[in-house]
């Protein structure tokens, strides 16, 4: 389904937890109606316990607060949080909960990745920041570098119809029957700025490609630039295509990735295809200042997007995702500013001769770990190509 974007809109780029959390606190404390939220992560820090007590202040105004957190990252939510918002009169829900040992790995991979707040249908937050501090990691990994869009104006409708509609699938799936909804709030779509933006989500029935078909239609459409900023980056073939097809009529590809990581498997296997895209000009950065975990990218200063989707076979073919995706100079110079200043302060370079000094063992190390991940894939229900020149020539 292509992007449906809509004029009219107010973007607000949040540069990680210093910029979102405020924000979000402030949003949360003058709910009036109702609050939806929705993470993967609700970790037991400073940050979760001020959230959770927003929350619950804002039940006690008589404000219906809806809490969904993913059954695997927020495993400890229960045990942390649960009390203290059931007694405050928050409705609170997992998606998927892990059911002890015997929890089918293959559901495991399955996830409610998205981060979204939406307050009384007039203010939405989508990105890729968790309910978790900056600081919350070893000192290494301090502090996380992420991105999140505070949103107002006519995608208000499709982020609230979103929210709504996920807390419906949970609930029956929960047997939560008393967990039914108020009556609809009418979302604030009047026009409040001049931003042209569209709402995009991943699941697996009419939104499978959502989000990769933006990705594609804006690389094919590059004449200038295209820089993308990913935690966890494993393309398929499709997106390798697009992204050697833009590197050869003379686009400018830059993409930042991780340098330091909590899931070393993945970054191997992202480290195997490191060669074959520069050769084809494409510059590879790895953030090493801190924990990277952004998704967003700038094409040609103007289309940008926002969210919780990796570029990998897990977000992209597996998990529940949310992204904004922008048209508009002024958000997309904003957002190509920030992560040049990453790129300038943070990371490094990655020249094909070091690739190519590699001892033997460090390239079977990383093929192993492709070939693993891909192994995973397939054991969830799904077969993924990536985006090595080799594996280009085949049919979808």
């Amino acid at each position: 389904m292509a992007a449906e974007f809509k004029p009219g809109n107010r973007l607000t780029l949040l540069d990680s937890g210093t910029d979102y959390f405020p924000a979000l606190l402030t949003a949360i404390a003058e709910a009036r109606i109702e609050i939806y939220l929705e993470s993967y992560i609700f970790a037991a820090d400073e940050i979760g316990h001020a959230v959770a007590a927003a929350l619950c202040q804002a039940a006690g105004r008589g404000v219906q607060v809806n809490v969904t957190v993913d059954g695997f990252g927020g495993r400890n939510f229960a045990a942390d949080f649960l009390p203290q918002l059931t007694a405050a009169g928050v409705r609170a829900m997992y998606y998927r909960p892990e059911i002890g040992r015997f929890h089918l790995k293959r559901h495991r991979l399955r996830r409610l990745h998205r981060k979204l707040v939406v307050v009384d249908a007039r203010i939405a937050f989508v990105g890729g920041i968790n309910i978790i501090s900056d600081d919350n990691a070893p000192p290494e990994l301090r502090p996380h570098y992420d991105y999140a869009v505070r949103v107002e104006g006519p995608i208000l409708a499709d982020i609230h119809h979103a929210v709504r509609r996920m807390w419906e699938i949970v609930a029956w799936a929960n047997f939560k029957r008393r967990f039914r909804l108020a009556p609809v709030s009418r979302p604030c779509c009047d026009i409040v700025g001049e931003q042209r933006a569209a709402f995009l989500i991943r699941d697996n029935i009419r939104h499978r490609n959502d989000i990769l078909n933006a990705y594609l239609d804006a690389i094919d459409a590059a004449r200038e630039e295209i820089i993308i900023a990913n935690a966890y980056f494993l393309p398929g073939v499709r997106f390798g295509r697009a992204l050697y097809a833009a590197a050869q009529r003379g686009v400018r590809i830059i993409v930042l990735l991780q340098g330091k990581t909590d899931h070393q498997l993945l970054r191997y296997a992202t480290q195997a295809l490191y060669a074959t895209a520069l050769q084809a000009g494409i510059r590879v950065f790895e953030y090493e200042r801190s924990f990277m975990h952004a998704k967003v990218a700038v094409i040609d200063g103007h289309w940008a997007t926002v969210g919780s989707s990796n570029i990998d076979p897990f977000s992209l073919l597996l998990a529940k995702e949310a992204n904004v995706v922008v048209r508009d100079d002024g958000f997309g110079g904003e957002l190509r500013s920030s992560l040049l200043a990453a790129i300038a302060h943070g990371a490094r370079e990655l020249p094909l001769e070091e690739q190519s000094r590699l001892p033997w063992h460090a390239r079977l190390t990383r093929w192993l770990a492709y070939g693993l991940v891909r192994a995973m894939v397939g054991i969830a229900g799904y077969g993924q190509r990536h985006w090595n020149s080799r594996e280009v020539r085949p049919k979808e």
